[in-house]
Protein backbone atom coordinates (compact mmCIF):
# COMPACT_ATOMS: atom_id res chain seq x y z
CA UNK A 1 0.00 0.00 0.00
CA UNK A 2 1.53 3.29 -1.03
CA UNK A 3 -0.69 5.58 1.06
CA UNK A 4 0.06 6.15 4.71
CA UNK A 5 -1.78 4.07 7.29
CA UNK A 6 -5.24 5.50 8.10
CA UNK A 7 -5.35 7.53 11.29
CA UNK A 8 -8.64 6.00 12.47
CA UNK A 9 -10.43 2.67 12.27
CA UNK A 10 -12.65 2.52 9.18
CA UNK A 11 -15.65 0.63 7.84
CA UNK A 12 -15.88 0.18 4.05
CA UNK A 13 -19.13 1.47 2.56
CA UNK A 14 -18.66 1.86 -1.19
CA UNK A 15 -16.42 0.34 -3.87
CA UNK A 16 -16.00 1.62 -7.42
CA UNK A 17 -14.09 -0.31 -10.04
CA UNK A 18 -13.33 1.09 -13.46
CA UNK A 19 -11.73 -1.22 -15.97
CA UNK A 20 -10.76 -0.09 -19.45
CA UNK A 21 -9.25 -2.23 -22.17
CA UNK A 22 -7.92 -0.97 -25.51
CA UNK A 23 -8.06 -3.35 -28.48
CA UNK A 24 -6.49 -3.26 -31.92
CA UNK A 25 -8.99 -4.63 -34.42
CA UNK A 26 -8.19 -6.63 -37.53
CA UNK A 27 -9.82 -3.93 -39.69
CA UNK A 28 -7.30 -1.29 -38.56
CA UNK A 29 -9.64 0.42 -36.08
CA UNK A 30 -9.34 0.41 -32.30
CA UNK A 31 -11.97 -0.39 -29.66
CA UNK A 32 -11.68 1.24 -26.27
CA UNK A 33 -14.06 -0.47 -23.87
CA UNK A 34 -14.82 0.55 -20.32
CA UNK A 35 -16.85 -0.83 -17.44
CA UNK A 36 -17.82 1.09 -14.32
CA UNK A 37 -18.98 -1.01 -11.36
CA UNK A 38 -20.28 0.39 -8.06
CA UNK A 39 -21.03 -1.87 -5.10
CA UNK A 40 -21.96 -1.17 -1.50
CA UNK A 41 -20.43 -3.04 1.43
CA UNK A 42 -23.65 -2.59 3.37
CA UNK A 43 -27.31 -3.14 2.55
CA UNK A 44 -28.40 -0.24 0.36
CA UNK A 45 -31.91 1.11 -0.31
CA UNK A 46 -32.32 2.37 -3.89
CA UNK A 47 -35.05 2.48 -6.51
CA UNK A 48 -37.72 1.03 -4.23
CA UNK A 49 -35.68 -2.03 -3.28
CA UNK A 50 -32.91 -2.98 -0.87
CA UNK A 51 -29.71 -4.26 -2.40
CA UNK A 52 -27.73 -6.73 -0.31
CA UNK A 53 -24.05 -5.98 0.39
CA UNK A 54 -21.88 -6.59 -2.67
CA UNK A 55 -24.65 -6.39 -5.25
CA UNK A 56 -24.00 -3.95 -8.09
CA UNK A 57 -25.70 -0.57 -7.84
CA UNK A 58 -24.18 0.51 -11.16
CA UNK A 59 -22.68 -1.63 -13.86
CA UNK A 60 -22.33 0.48 -16.96
CA UNK A 61 -20.36 -0.12 -20.13
CA UNK A 62 -19.16 2.12 -22.93
CA UNK A 63 -17.27 1.14 -26.06
CA UNK A 64 -15.93 3.62 -28.56
CA UNK A 65 -14.33 2.63 -31.84
CA UNK A 66 -11.71 5.05 -33.12
CA UNK A 67 -9.67 5.37 -36.28
CA UNK A 68 -5.94 6.18 -36.49
CA UNK A 69 -6.71 9.91 -36.12
CA UNK A 70 -8.64 9.25 -32.87
CA UNK A 71 -11.96 10.09 -34.48
CA UNK A 72 -14.86 8.13 -32.99
CA UNK A 73 -16.49 6.06 -35.72
CA UNK A 74 -18.79 3.99 -33.52
CA UNK A 75 -20.07 4.07 -29.94
CA UNK A 76 -22.23 1.82 -27.80
CA UNK A 77 -23.35 2.04 -24.18
CA UNK A 78 -25.06 -0.48 -21.93
CA UNK A 79 -26.43 -0.53 -18.38
CA UNK A 80 -26.53 -3.96 -16.79
CA UNK A 81 -27.20 -2.79 -13.22
CA UNK A 82 -28.77 0.54 -12.32
CA UNK A 83 -30.65 2.18 -9.46
CA UNK A 84 -33.84 2.90 -11.42
CA UNK A 85 -34.69 -0.11 -13.56
CA UNK A 86 -36.30 0.79 -16.87
CA UNK A 87 -35.30 4.43 -16.54
CA UNK A 88 -31.51 4.71 -16.27
CA UNK A 89 -30.96 2.45 -19.26
CA UNK A 90 -33.22 4.44 -21.57
CA UNK A 91 -30.40 6.93 -22.25
CA UNK A 92 -27.82 4.40 -23.47
CA UNK A 93 -28.73 4.75 -27.20
CA UNK A 94 -27.90 8.47 -26.95
CA UNK A 95 -24.20 7.63 -26.60
CA UNK A 96 -24.15 7.14 -30.37
CA UNK A 97 -23.88 10.96 -30.35
CA UNK A 98 -20.17 10.43 -29.65
CA UNK A 99 -19.71 9.26 -33.26
CA UNK A 100 -17.87 11.94 -35.19
CA UNK A 101 -16.08 13.48 -32.21
CA UNK A 102 -12.30 13.58 -32.26
CA UNK A 103 -10.35 12.80 -29.12
CA UNK A 104 -8.16 15.83 -28.58
CA UNK A 105 -8.56 19.45 -27.47
CA UNK A 106 -12.21 20.21 -26.71
CA UNK A 107 -13.29 16.57 -26.50
CA UNK A 108 -14.55 16.72 -22.90
CA UNK A 109 -16.38 19.99 -23.56
CA UNK A 110 -18.18 18.40 -26.53
CA UNK A 111 -19.04 15.30 -24.50
CA UNK A 112 -20.57 17.46 -21.75
CA UNK A 113 -22.52 19.51 -24.31
CA UNK A 114 -23.95 16.35 -25.86
CA UNK A 115 -24.39 14.09 -22.84
CA UNK A 116 -23.83 16.11 -19.66
CA UNK A 117 -26.39 16.49 -16.90
CA UNK A 118 -29.87 15.21 -17.78
CA UNK A 119 -28.82 14.57 -21.41
CA UNK A 120 -26.93 11.45 -20.31
CA UNK A 121 -25.97 9.12 -17.49
CA UNK A 122 -23.45 10.61 -15.06
CA UNK A 123 -21.49 7.36 -14.89
CA UNK A 124 -21.37 6.57 -18.61
CA UNK A 125 -20.44 10.17 -19.39
CA UNK A 126 -17.63 9.88 -16.83
CA UNK A 127 -16.44 6.76 -18.66
CA UNK A 128 -16.35 8.71 -21.94
CA UNK A 129 -13.62 10.93 -20.47
CA UNK A 130 -11.63 8.00 -19.14
CA UNK A 131 -11.87 6.16 -22.46
CA UNK A 132 -10.28 9.15 -24.21
CA UNK A 133 -7.21 8.94 -21.97
CA UNK A 134 -7.08 5.18 -22.48
CA UNK A 135 -7.21 5.67 -26.26
CA UNK A 136 -3.92 7.60 -26.07
CA UNK A 137 -2.43 4.80 -23.97
CA UNK A 138 -3.72 2.22 -26.46
CA UNK A 139 -1.99 4.05 -29.33
CA UNK A 140 1.29 4.37 -27.40
CA UNK A 141 4.01 2.19 -28.91
CA UNK A 142 1.94 1.37 -32.01
CA UNK A 143 3.94 3.72 -34.27
CA UNK A 144 0.83 5.60 -35.33
CA UNK A 145 2.03 9.17 -34.73
CA UNK A 146 4.19 10.83 -37.38
CA UNK A 147 7.70 11.65 -36.14
CA UNK A 148 7.12 15.36 -36.80
CA UNK A 149 3.98 15.51 -34.60
CA UNK A 150 4.40 16.62 -30.99
CA UNK A 151 3.71 13.65 -28.68
CA UNK A 152 0.22 14.16 -27.22
CA UNK A 153 1.35 13.53 -23.64
CA UNK A 154 3.62 16.59 -23.58
CA UNK A 155 2.28 19.58 -21.64
CA UNK A 156 -0.51 17.41 -20.16
CA UNK A 157 1.09 16.91 -16.73
CA UNK A 158 3.76 18.60 -14.61
CA UNK A 159 6.46 16.02 -15.35
CA UNK A 160 6.03 16.41 -19.11
CA UNK A 161 5.98 20.22 -19.28
CA UNK A 162 7.88 21.20 -22.43
CA UNK A 163 10.20 23.53 -20.48
CA UNK A 164 11.11 20.81 -17.96
CA UNK A 165 13.95 18.41 -17.40
CA UNK A 166 12.08 15.24 -18.42
CA UNK A 167 11.23 16.66 -21.84
CA UNK A 168 14.81 17.94 -22.23
CA UNK A 169 16.10 14.43 -21.59
CA UNK A 170 13.59 12.14 -23.25
CA UNK A 171 11.98 14.41 -25.89
CA UNK A 172 14.78 16.86 -26.80
CA UNK A 173 13.16 17.77 -30.13
CA UNK A 174 10.19 19.19 -28.22
CA UNK A 175 12.11 20.83 -25.37
CA UNK A 176 11.31 24.57 -25.11
CA UNK A 177 13.45 25.60 -22.13
CA UNK A 178 16.41 27.93 -22.24
CA UNK A 179 18.98 25.26 -21.39
CA UNK A 180 18.57 21.55 -20.70
CA UNK A 181 18.36 20.68 -17.02
CA UNK A 182 20.95 18.27 -15.74
CA UNK A 183 18.90 16.35 -13.17
CA UNK A 184 16.08 14.56 -14.97
CA UNK A 185 16.47 11.38 -12.93
CA UNK A 186 17.66 8.00 -14.20
CA UNK A 187 17.73 7.46 -17.92
CA UNK A 188 15.82 4.71 -19.69
CA UNK A 189 19.00 2.63 -19.80
CA UNK A 190 19.45 2.43 -16.03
Amino acid sequence: MSLSEPKAKREPLHRRTIEIVGYKREDGLFDIEGRLLDRKDVEFPVGGRRLPPGEAVHEMWLRITVDRELRIVDAEASSDSMPYLGHCDRITPDYRKLVGLSIGPGYLRHVKELLGGVRGCTHITELAGSLATAAFQTFAGQGLSPADRKPPQLDRCHALESHGAVVARFYPKWYRGSSPATDAGPSENH
